[in-house]
């Protein structure tokens, strides 16, 4: 086992002394890493994620789908968490395919899915729907979301107020829902904010992982890119704020796993 290995094996065993025990594991399927300098910090989307998901008894297992590692058997996992990604949909690396597939045979087994971003937009991709440059332009920093009237009563997103702030960075967009999808949010730039398919994939185009200070540095590090578009950094960076309904996500979605377990 290389040390990276054993780093994130600590980090991604997370058991809590009372409460249910799953007896799988969430699977953090990363498509992609973080900024630099939050690496260089020892931080990356699966940290948060597991930090977000809070859920005692919970276990993680992370597949770096982005660097070729083999996926587990669907089977073997309690629900499937996909993260974002600098890279884009419409590349159409290898490792996307392959990842597709794996949801496809996830989806006939009814292993709960959360995707975000990136993660969001291969889900459509992968069920038929499409993902282009989002003809709005970039969506970065905290925006307002809007729940369509199909978010009521869900599982997910049911709770969430009609209006609620969360952290986003992306220039591409899934442009098509899949056949069957749910919408279920909308922004400003982009109406296909969260959708459902089946009652158990969720897929989010904002970070529910994302912190303040994540947000901030993301801006930081896109300023060259965004001073190119006529973006103010100042004003973004000073509308940076907390997303505390949007951040229940990753808890909400780990907790329904855990119940379905038992």
């Amino acid at each position: 086992m290389d040390e990276w290995f054993n780093v994130h094996f600590a980090r991604m065993r997370v058991l809590a002394t009372t409460g249910s025990i799953m007896t799988k594991p969430l699977l953090i399927m990363k498509t992609g890493s973080t900024v630099e300098s939050l690496i260089a910090l020892g931080e990356d989307f699966e940290d948060w994620f597991i930090a977000g998901c809070a859920s005692p008894g919970a276990e993680f297992t992370v597949t770096r789908l982005h660097l070729g590692e083999r996926l587990p058997a669907p089977e073997t996992v309690s629900g499937i968490l996909i993260t974002g990604s600098p890279a884009n949909v419409t590349d159409l690396a290898e490792w996307n395919y392959t990842g597709a597939n794996f949801l496809r045979v996830a989806r006939e087994l009814g292993v709960p899915i959360l995707g975000v971003c990136y993660g969001h937009q291969l889900v459509a991709w992968a069920f038929g729907g499409a993902v282009d440059f989002n003809p709005s332009g970039r969506e970065i920093g905290t925006v307002d979301i809007s729940l369509d009237s199909a978010a009521t009563g869900d599982p997910l997103l049911g709770d969430l107020p009609a209006r609620f702030k969360a952290q986003t960075t992306h220039v591409q967009s899934v442009t098509r829902l899949p056949p069957g999808a749910v919408h279920l949010a909308a922004s400003a730039l982009d109406e296909n904010h969260a959708y459902r398919l089946d009652d158990s994939i969720w897929c989010v185009q904002f970070h529910p992982e994302f912190s303040e200070r994540v947000m901030r540095e993301y801006i930081t590090q896109r300023a060259t890119a965004l001073g190119a578009e006529g973006r103010s950094i100042a004003d973004l960076l000073a509308s940076v704020e907390a997303t505390p309904e949007a951040a229940q996500l990753l808890h909400r979605f780990a907790a329904y796993c855990q119940q379905r377990e038992n």
